[in-house]
This record gives structure tokens, C-alpha cells and sequence, in this order.
């Protein structure tokens, strides 16, 4: 395990070297800034930036302080501009080749300037929209949903990854959202943490403020079991928050069944965990799990509304159409399956990278009908 975890630093840490030396390349040959003898001053700062995320997360991992929050931050913050960065290094290579086999005159200074600086803009507009919280109002026609949960609104609120860039502050404000909004009941779908050192009662603190008369139910997602669930389980339900834990609540006839995002790896495991809740398909259900992963089995055994998370529909460009073509349609909003249907949240807060292009953070309303 330990040498596997380390292969995969070795891994990361040299894409991200690549990546930084093929803009650095780029921006240099295309600015005519060919590098003087020795080593650059603006070598020196990419260099230092090609390893700043892998070393900022290694600390996150073990030190939950102020310096080691604004380090990753910071480092974080810059990987997702490094992201446009990249792109607009492919871009300009692009332009320069057309720009050769067409003859036409371009300043290449120029050329570089426009496409980085728009790559720049995207980068700060991208950050900027990841604390823009939105919200979504969604109407949900359930069949045989009983009478007492007609018109009532359920909170979805999933991936707000507190942690080193999400604190207790973005937790109150979250809190205080949902109580002006003022749902019947809220879902959390996991990765409310980011799985990084944390105080966990802390952060978790303000939910013992929430006003929801149904009470608050929450799922592990994969940067809760990064580690030990248990703390997140016991500092959330020390606040009020009913931790399911392949287990079901019922709710004036609708059955509230939550899964371990480590139970949604296989159909066999996925059974297994719908036995251990008791769950029954002759009643309604909404099925709160992490990630889309076990959609057709989950149809198939009859449940009514799935509730997800995980995918952050990519968060930013392009990855927005990597996630796209591994989940497909529902790798974001409401879908329907057979008999049943799927809302799958892009999320609250952000993982890595606090950047949202292409995406917008929300909190999902769903009003039963």
C-alpha cells in the first residue's frame, strides 16, 4: 500500500513537471525570451510551482494550521490556472502551425499574449464562480408517494469538501442558506469533507444549527474512507445528523436508505448493503449514494429516487467532457432510468483546484409532487 501510494506521488509529481515545462517552453519561445546562460529567474518560479500542489497536499494531510491552509490554497489555486495554461500552450502551437502552412503575418508575441491572457481571464473567472453558490429548484414526480410528502422540499447538498480551502465559515454559510430556504429535510451525499487534516467538530459545528423539521441524513463519500469514517460519523452525529450507514429511516412511508460509497464498488456488495437496510421495494424510496455507480441495480430492485453526487460534472474545462463521457447523462441533473429517477449533483464546494468553468457549485431544492 505504502509503495503504491508512493508510485502514484512519483506519477503526479511528474506530469505536473511536464505540464510546467511545456508552458514554460512555450511562453518563452513565443515571447522570444530564449532562456540567458544559467538558470532563469522565471525558471526558477516554475520550477518551485511544479512541485507546489503535491507538496501543499502531503502537508494537508498531516497539519491542519493556517500556514498550511493558505500554502495549499494557494498551490491549488495556481493548478487550475496551470489547467487554461496548458491549453493555451497546445492553442498557440496550433496557431503557429496554421499560421505557417497559410503564409499569413502574426506576431507571435502577440499571438502568445492573446491566448494566455485569455487563458489567464478564464482562470481567475473560473476561481471567482467556484464561491458563487447557486440554487437549484427542481420538481420531483414520484410513483406512490405518500400523501404526507406531497409539496414538502428535500435539501440536496453534496462534494463540499471542508477541508484546507473550505472551512467552518463556508460550513455556516451553507447552514445558513438551507435555513433561510427553510427544506423539510436535507441529504447530504458525501465528501462533505476533503479527507485532509481537519478539525472535524469543528467544521461539522454549525450543522447543529440547521432548522430542517425532518432532520439532516448524510452518506460517506470517497474522501470520508480516504482514512477513518468514524470521525466524520461521530462528529456529525454528535450535531444532529443521522449518519446511515447501509441502513434505512422511515419517514411518514418513504423509506431514506443510505450506502457506504465503498458498497457501491460491486452489484454483489451493493445487494448485500440494500439487505443489511432492510430495504423494501414495495414501498417508496429515495436512495442517497455517492457516486452513479449502481444505477441499473438500483432500478432494478425497485428504488424510486436516487440521490448522487461525486462527479462535480467535471468542475472545470475540459474535464467537464472527460466526466461527460464516462457517466454519460448522468454524470449531471435530473435523469431517469426505467422506473426510476437519478439527480446527480455537481456539488457545493470544489476538490483541488477551487475552479469552476463550465459548471456552477449549487444546492439542489427538490420539491415532491
Amino acid at each position: 500500500m505504502r509503495r503504491s501510494r508512493i508510485n502514484f506521488i512519483l506519477i503526479v509529481q511528474s506530469i505536473l513537471l511536464l505540464a510546467h515545462a511545456f508552458v514554460y517552453k512555450t511562453w518563452t519561445s513565443f515571447w522570444h525570451a530564449a532562456d540567458p546562460p544559467g538558470i532563469s529567474a522565471l525558471a526558477i518560479v516554475f520550477a518551485i510551482l511544479s512541485v507546489s500542489f503535491v507538496a501543499a497536499s502531503l502537508l494537508a494531510f498531516r497539519y491542519y494550521n493556517i500556514v498550511v491552509r493558505a500554502f495549499y490554497t494557494a498551490a491549488a489555486t495556481w493548478l487550475g490556472i496551470l489547467n487554461f495554461c496548458f491549453l493555451a500552450s497546445l492553442a498557440c502551437w496550433i496557431a503557429y502551425a496554421g499560421v505557417r502552412l497559410t503564409g499569413a503575418h502574426w506576431d507571435l508575441r502577440e499571438l502568445a499574449a492573446v491566448i494566455f491572457g485569455v487563458a489567464i481571464a478564464a482562470g481567475i473567472y473560473g476561481t471567482a464562480n467556484s464561491s458563487w453558490l447557486r440554487i437549484k429548484h427542481i420538481d420531483v414526480n414520484l410513483p406512490n408517494l405518500p400523501n404526507p410528502w406531497r409539496g414538502r422540499v428535500a435539501a440536496l447538498v453534496s462534494d463540499t469538501h471542508l477541508g484546507p480551502i473550505r472551512t467552518d465559515g463556508f460550513c455556516r454559510r451553507i447552514v445558513s442558506v438551507l435555513n433561510r430556504h427553510k427544506p423539510d429535510v436535507v441529504f447530504l451525499t458525501g465528501d462533505l469533507y476533503d479527507g485532509t487534516a481537519a478539525d472535524v467538530t469543528r467544521v461539522a459545528k454549525p450543522f447543529g444549527d440547521l432548522s430542517a423539521p425532518l432532520g439532516a441524513y448524510f452518506v460517506t463519500g470517497n474522501h470520508e474512507e480516504f482514512s477513518h469514517p468514524r470521525q466524520y460519523i461521530d462528529a456529525l452525529s454528535h450535531v444532529g445528523v443521522r449518519v446511515l450507514q447501509n441502513e434505512k429511516a422511515t419517514v411518514d412511508g418513504l423509506q431514506i436508505v443510505g450506502i457506504f460509497y465503498h458498497d457501491l464498488a460491486t452489484p454483489e456488495r451493493f445487494h448485500s448493503a440494500l439487505r443489511h437496510a432492510d430495504f423494501d421495494p414495495a414501498l417508496p424510496s429515495v436512495l442517497l449514494a455517492h457516486a452513479p455507480n449502481r444505477l441499473w441495480e438500483a432500478e432494478q430492485v425497485g428504488i424510486t429516487l436516487e440521490l448522487c453526487g461525486h462527479t462535480h460534472a467535471g468542475q472545470f474545462f475540459p474535464w467537464t467532457h472527460v466526466v461527460s463521457r464516462i457517466y454519460g447523462k448522468f454524470a449531471y441533473g435530473l435523469q431517469h432510468l426505467g422506473n426510476m429517477t437519478v439527480y446527480t449533483s455537481c456539488g457545493a464546494g470544489t476538490w483541488g483546484p477551487p475552479v469552476r468553468l463550465g459548471t456552477n457549485p449549487e444546492i439542489v431544492l427538490l420539491r415532491f409532487t
